[in-house]
């Protein structure tokens, strides 16, 4: 592949671009290569496109993420061999819930899932596209993407200044990223106060149990992987970190005013040199589309993380954004396919998960959701059936 000097102008962005124009013509370039960017990589790529994914870390590494995955995507990944055939995975069929006094609720889950890490899954399904003919960029970020209307093409160019051109483009850059800026989204104007932590630890839980810990200001989950680990993941605030200074003295602050979360960080081993930590985590509504990209996984929205199902919806949204491409037709027409879809299996979703979030973070409403979960198993069932999705 030998590069050129290009530049053009495209009339929407009204700037001119500069750099280097690789000879290949993918037919799509996948922006990030989480769940939502690997699965449609994968999928584009078996069924014969060009496929070009370009990931800003290196296979494999870990991600803030609750690691619980809805059985509704396991038909799917078994079908594709996108899950782990020679390890043992904890199936979770049970969920506990306690508000911030430590008081706890447990009901079965009808559905259920199972706990994988992402460093484990990514990377197995990253290795999957590779023999699938992906083409993958590791440790290289996408500074811009323009559409030029006079070619019907996307320029999307590289940190180290290449410019890959394809007819295609697949955004799926995760909660928050710079390119968010460049696109001038409406979310990303907006300060959001809180930020998410991730441990995995050994500990003493049962490993078919998914849970739910309210702190005053936030919730921890916690649920079993592979190899026996646990993994840790709590939504708390910038306000908290800032008044105690750094996240240990928070956790100590504010989640061990919740009994069980005390015991479950003062006697488990944990495993990480440090803790993974993402800003800025935004659940405002984002667009499935934006200039004629399709946004796949947490670029076209973010579930709240109390709703368990964020790794499945990822998964569906790669899927539809590929099938979307694969079905073929005018841009048009794959747009609104695909933003017609994402919609109608996503949007209600997203938005009764902004909902279900007001009853936690709080002393009463914590309180009363475990009362609720307690005494009226019916309705917290249908709560949960209802950010979750059917098999596909």
């Amino acid at each position: 592949m030998s590069p050129h000097q290009n530049q053009f102008f495209d009339g929407r962005f009204n700037q001119q671009i500069k750099g280097n124009l690789l000879d290949t013509k993918y037919d799509v370039v996948v922006i990030g290569g989480g769940l939502a960017g690997l699965v449609s990589s994968f999928l584009l790529a078996k069924d014969g496109k060009s496929v070009v994914l370009v990931e800003k870390k290196k296979y494999p590494f870990h991600r803030v993420c609750g690691e619980y995955v809805s059985n509704e995507t396991r038909n799917f990944l078994e079908r594709h061999k996108l899950l782990p055939d020679d390890i043992s995975l904890p199936e979770i069929n049970r969920f506990q819930f306690t508000d911030t006094h430590g008081k706890a609720a447990v009901i079965k889950l009808d559905l259920g899932g199972f706990g994988i890490s992402r460093y484990l899954l990514d990377n197995w399904i990253y290795k999957r596209c590779l023999e699938v003919g992906v083409s993958v960029l590791q440790s290289t970020q996408v500074e811009s993407i323009d559409f030029d209307p006079e070619t019907d093409c996307f320029f999307s160019t590289l940190s180290n200044h290449d410019i890959l051109n394809s007819t295609y483009v697949i955004g799926a850059f995760g909660k928050r990223s710079k390119l968010d800026k460049v696109l001038n989204r409406d979310f990303i104007k907006k300060r959001s106060p809180y930020l998410g932590v991730k441990y995995h630890v050994k500990t003493d839980l049962p490993l078919d149990l998914v849970s739910l810990h309210n702190f005053h200001g936030g919730y921890c989950g916690a649920n079993a992987v592979e190899e026996g680990r646990f993994n840790l993941c709590y939504l708390g605030s910038r306000d908290q970190l800032r008044a105690a200074g750094n996240i240990p003295e928070m956790e100590e602050k504010f989640l061990f005013k919740n009994p069980v979360l005390k015991e479950i960080f003062q006697t488990a081993e944990f495993l990480f040199d440090k803790p993974e930590v993402i800003n800025e985590i935004n659940f405002d509504p984002k667009a499935p589309v934006e200039n004629h990209m399709l946004m796949a996984g947490d670029s076209a929205g973010l579930i709240t993380p109390l709703c368990g199902n964020g790794m499945a919806i990822a998964i569906q949204s790669g899927k539809l954004a590929a099938e979307a491409i694969l079905a073929g037709g005018q841009r048009e027409k794959i747009e609104s396919t695909y933003a017609n879809q994402w919609s109608g299996l996503f949007k209600g979703r997203l938005k009764l998960g902004r909902t279900v979030q007001k009853l936690f973070g709080s002393p009463k409403a914590s309180s009363f959701t475990r009362a609720l979960i307690h005494n009226v198993p019916f309705a917290a069932d249908q709560i949960i059936r209802n950010t979750h999705g059917q098999p596909f």
